[in-house]
């Protein structure tokens, strides 16, 4: 089993820089690092972190096709592969629809759109002139003046087409799950994904980006994860609960919480409508045993990588360095 984790560029470069730093001392492997236009950006940060660690692998998890063109996502991965020596990743996705409305972007054809973003994204990093005539995207004699280097693709999915996609195109897929029913109901896509591409499931990284938080007192980690799961709640489609067995009248009590939320200002409403069921289902939540079960239990669902993503746990210093002191040795 890998161990990657994810950071939101939402804090100074020194702290996001700490953090990172201390999640390799901790025998992390990789750090995903969110691209979103309201955060800081996020090239900007993977490049002082590729200057600042010596070992973990580092890469946007996820960017998108939609603003951000495959042309320029080509050069700067390859930037921050060329700064690291080595050690850049790179996670795609196809984007989120309610973020692109914000911004005027339309959210049409994302697999076309992924797919064909990743064709040239590849064939840039090729190092030969790319010639692309795609439905969506277009290329003319394109070519990066400088070594690419060999950059892995990890392709974020959900959906049943998506995840095919991600395994006959991609290196990795990053699922944004926490439990090991998520993975049984997307194996048999990556499989036909994997299949059609004549890939082995050996060289194919199935990545659990999961919710998850830690700590020695398993009520203060799972409260940690109740705001957090509440947002994955909110953003589910209905098939997922009906996947996990979870009622519709509380995945509403769980949104209408939010919307207050947002209104009148009622965060801790928004913690009791989380069940406890939720916490189950949508994050790795608990003591170094509980998460060290679940990963377990993941692991015989088929997962290869976990990545801790927001929130890690109610101190985040002291989370990340109990995943590298008791959890990761336990897979060692």
């Amino acid at each position: 089993m890998k161990f990657g984790i994810e950071f939101v560029p939402n804090m100074k470069y020194y702290e996001l820089e700490y953090y990172v730093k201390l999640a390799e001392d901790s025998g992390f492997e990789y750090t995903w690092i969110t691209d979103h236009y309201n955060n800081r950006n996020v090239y900007a940060m993977l490049a002082i972190l590729a200057l600042k660690t010596s070992k973990i692998k580092l890469g946007p998890g996820v960017t998108n096709p939609y603003h951000i063109s495959p042309a320029l996502t080509a050069s700067a991965i390859a930037t921050i592969n060329e700064l690291s020596e080595g050690r850049a990743v790179l996670g795609i996705g196809a984007g989120d629809k309610v973020t692109f409305e914000r911004i005027g972007i339309t959210w049409e054809k994302p697999l076309k759109r992924m797919r064909e973003a990743v064709e040239i994204i590849r064939a840039l990093h090729s190092g030969k002139p790319v010639n692309y005539d795609g439905e969506i995207f277009k290329m003319n004699g394109a070519k990066l003046d400088f070594k690419a280097g060999n950059i892995p693709i990890y392709i974020g999915a959900q959906g049943p087409k998506m995840l095919q996609l991600a395994a006959e195109l991609g290196d990795g897929v990053l699922i944004n799950a926490s439990h090991p029913r998520d993975f049984e109901a997307a194996k048999e896509n990556i499989e036909a994904g994997l299949s059609k591409a004549g890939k082995s499931k050996e060289e194919f990284d199935v990545v659990a980006y999961a919710s998850m938080s830690v700590d020695k007192d398993r009520e203060k980690a799972r409260n940690a994860a109740r705001i957090v799961v509440a947002f994955i709640v909110a953003g589910s489609p209905e098939v997922i609960f009906e996947r996990h067995g979870i009622s519709m009248d509380d995945v509403n009590k769980v949104r209408e919480a939010l919307n207050n939320a947002f209104t009148k200002g009622d965060w801790a409403g928004v913690g009791k409508a989380v069940t406890d069921e939720m916490i189950d289902c949508f994050s790795i939540s608990g003591t170094p045993e509980d998460v060290i079960e679940r990963i377990k239990e993941l692991s015989k669902a088929g997962v290869t990588q976990v990545v801790a993503g927001s929130p890690i746990g109610p101190d985040k210093k002291k989370s990340i360095q109990l995943i590298g002191k008791e959890i990761i040795p336990a897979f060692s």
